[in-house]
């Protein structure tokens, strides 16, 4: 027979706790109760001078608590769960971590044995438990509150390990009752973890469903202040209801009722602010309750307006100025990036060639080329947002999914490159339209380069941009608009700042033979982005679609040749035209878009490290407490093959990502996936490159990398993450 002595206050009396906290009043108990508790204090002492040991259930005031693992033996080196197991008389209640309006949670401190440690007491989710007119949070009947524990490699098989903690709780009805309890439980180290113990297993189960944890990938929250309430705003999840509790005390009104609005895909839920509540957090931490008895916890911005955020993940910037500027300068940077430049610097040619024009006229070419980026980049948010309000999940770049627009941009550049090589002539200021179009307004050619500019921007994600883009496009469509607008803002400013200062330009060479000469040389950096094109075709397309490509280049070779030798003669430009219309019919016809994305065969899951990314996969390793690293990537983003190739893919960093014991998963966004889709939205992205590393552990936050990598980046993040654990 096993005891284990337990009692109230150190002398043994038990207080009682009046529902008014501001007058708090300690009352003594009664004789009778003072006698038991020393009758079973002797009685205790009796026992242990018998010989006998602690490790039994610990009866205490109005409860009863033990000490418990899921498993009767441990391993070195593997993790285990104890537990604390409490089961209260009718009527009573301990605490959660945030207690409401009066009280507080259990604590323990531990006693372990060496090469055993213990992680933080984690708490399921609560009840709301009425007192009065004050509201409690805690658990009636019975809980248990699991204790994630670590057995080092020192641990001997073949001895006993002893688990000792000195418990303090409160346990209250209409009154509290303070109370300590020294728990012990002795457990076996083997070389193997034991198989869980059938009573054991079942509460740890329980227990781990009632634990709150991140929500599932493609629900979202956002949270919006009123003068005197707090509007939860839970999207992408169709409940009945659900109850909200903070996490941090003296925000809300606890005992106030909550009102639950139900909605199409979600619901909204209106809690009062406590009164007198004079700082608003910048950020609401809490979960939500649902009637089936999960609970997901999360952490959103609070704002004026309605603001969708990732879980655990915040605003770039915490304001929409911030994010506006950020948009800009993503917008600036887009420029440099290898898609946009050959355009950028196509026109920048023929700014120079232009030089000598009045400003008046100079300006005029700038403002086009801004009204064709602005007029581009609206309907491609307009877009976005009718496939959105139709149920549609679509993020930046989504266009580049569909094989036969890759095809049709794989055409238009190869004919831009002939263009500029000198097969035939159709002028600097229309780089993405016909030379009839140049010869009657070269203002006309200024717009359809921005809107070229536009169309091959959109693969790419530069710095500071996604994280302006993901938030644009969880707003309202005026916002998403502004962003937007700022961004295409950023990518015209630099040819438009030339064209606003002519003093500028007086810097540039002047027009000459050696312009020639560079326009041909400027095809090649066109050439390459076709033979890039077609690769990105090749991933997304069969061997047939890659046949009825080349098939189609072919013809528009044939056509710009025919263009060349016989320039503006109707007959030959009719006949050029049916050679392009043949050349874009020839890949949608033939073209069939393959259900396997890169790094999903079985052959590359043989031959690389990276494996595809599953959620499922992603939570299942979070649980085992692994590291994790995600690659959001795409064949056709051409930033995201750098990185790749030059960082990721590198001997050095796969080997940093082993050592740390990293899995590392590749999320391929090539052809359009729901699932990568919607676990970009909750990382507050909407587009590749997007690169996020899971320090390990469900409740872990993400950490997320810049859009251009350096080796360096990803060891520092790595080491970070080490230093963390």
């Amino acid at each position: 027979m096993h005891l284990q002595r337990a009692s109230t206050l150190d002398s043994g009396e038990g207080w009682t706790l009046k529902l008014n906290r501001s007058s708090k009043v300690m009352e003594k108990s009664t004789r009778l109760h003072h006698k038991s508790s020393l009758l079973l204090a002797v009685l205790t002492g009796l026992l242990l001078l018998c010989g006998y040991s602690f490790g039994q259930p610990v009866r205490a005031t109005h409860l009863t608590v033990e000490l418990v693992t899921e498993t009767n033996a441990i391993a070195p080196n593997r993790d285990f769960l104890a537990g604390l197991h409490f089961v209260l008389d009718p009527g009573w209640h301990i605490y959660w971590i945030n207690a409401g309006d009066a009280g507080e949670p259990p604590r323990v401190d531990w006693q372990l044995p060496a090469g055993i440690t213990a992680g933080d007491l984690q708490f399921p989710a609560p009840e709301r438990l009425p007192l009065g007119p004050l509201m409690d949070f805690g658990y009636e009947n019975e809980v248990l509150l699991p204790v994630p524990m670590r057995a080092d490699s020192g641990l001997r098989p073949g001895t006993k390990a002893i688990l000792r903690g000195h418990l303090h709780f409160l346990v209250c009805s209409t009154v509290c009752i303070p109370g300590k309890a020294e728990l012990e439980h002795s457990v076996s180290v083997a070389s193997q973890p034991g198989a869980p113990d059938l009573g054991m297993g079942t509460l740890f189960l329980a227990a781990e469903r009632a634990l709150p944890r991140t929500l599932p990938l493609g629900v979202f929250v956002q949270v919006q202040q009123t003068k005197t309430a707090f509007v939860i705003r839970l999207t992408g999840k169709s409940v009945a209801s659900a109850e909200f509790y903070p996490y941090d005390q003296n925000l809300i009104a606890n005992a106030a009722p909550q009102t639950v609005q139900s909605q199409p895909d979600g619901l909204w839920i209106t809690v009062k602010k406590a009164q007198g509540l004079q700082h608003v957090p910048a950020q609401l931490h809490g979960l939500l309750k649902f009637p089936d008895g999960t609970a997901y916890q999360f952490t959103s911005p609070v704002t004026t307006g309605y603001a969708v955020q990732r879980v655990t993940v915040t605003t770039p910037g915490g304001g929409l100025l911030r994010v506006l500027g950020l948009a800009f300068l993503g917008g600036l940077i887009l420029n440099l990036m290898p898609c946009v430049f050959p355009v950028l610097f196509i026109k920048g040619l023929s700014l120079v060639q232009s030089s000598g024009h009045e400003r008046k006229r100079l300006r005029a070419h700038g403002a086009m080329y801004a009204l064709g980026i602005l007029v581009s980049f609206w309907a491609i948010v307009a877009l976005l947002l009718l496939l959105r309000a139709g149920g549609h999940h679509l993020g930046w770049g989504f266009q580049f999914q569909s094989p036969y627009f890759v095809a049709c941009m794989a055409l238009l550049f190869f004919f831009l490159g002939l263009s500029l090589a000198g097969m035939f002539e159709v002028g600097l200021s229309v780089t993405s339209v016909g030379g009839e179009l140049a010869q009657r307004s070269g203002y006309s050619g200024s717009f359809f380069t921005g809107v070229l500019a536009t169309v091959v921007a959109t693969p790419c994600t530069a710095p500071f941009m996604g994280a302006a883009i993901g938030f644009a496009l969880s707003q309202s469509a005026v916002i998403t608009f502004a962003v937007f607008t700022l961004l295409a803002l950023g990518l015209a400013a630099p040819y438009v700042l030339l064209t606003l200062q002519p003093a500028w330009i007086r810097l540039l060479p002047k027009p000459g033979a050696w312009m020639e000469y560079l326009k041909q040389a400027v095809s090649i950096p066109i050439f390459v982005a076709v033979i890039w094109m077609v690769w990105v075709f090749a991933q997304v397309a069969g061997s047939n679609g890659v046949a009825a490509l080349l098939a189609g280049l072919l013809l528009t070779a044939i056509a710009g040749w025919v263009l060349g030798h016989w320039p503006a003669k109707w007959a030959s430009t009719m006949f050029a035209i049916l050679l392009l219309v043949a050349a874009i019919a020839l890949p949608s016809l033939v073209a069939k878009e393959l259900p396997a994305r890169r790094g999903t065969t079985e052959t590359s899951l043989q031959s690389s490290a990276w494996q595809p990314f599953s959620p499922q996969w992603l939570a299942a390793e979070s649980r085992q407490g692994k590291p994790v690293f995600v690659d959001f990537s795409a064949a056709w983003c051409l930033s995201c093959q750098v990185n790749e190739r030059v960082v990721l893919d590198r001997p050095d960093v796969e080997e940093a990502f082993r050592k740390r014991g990293v899995v590392m998963m590749r999320a391929d966004w090539t052809n359009h996936d729901d699932t990568i889709t919607a676990a970009l939205a909750q990382l507050g992205r909407s587009g590749v490159p997007t690169y996020v590393l899971y320090s390990g552990g469900p409740q872990s936050a993400p950490t997320l990398l810049p859009e251009v990598l350096t080796t360096g980046i990803v060891l520092d993040a790595l080491k970070q993450m080490q230093a963390k654990q």
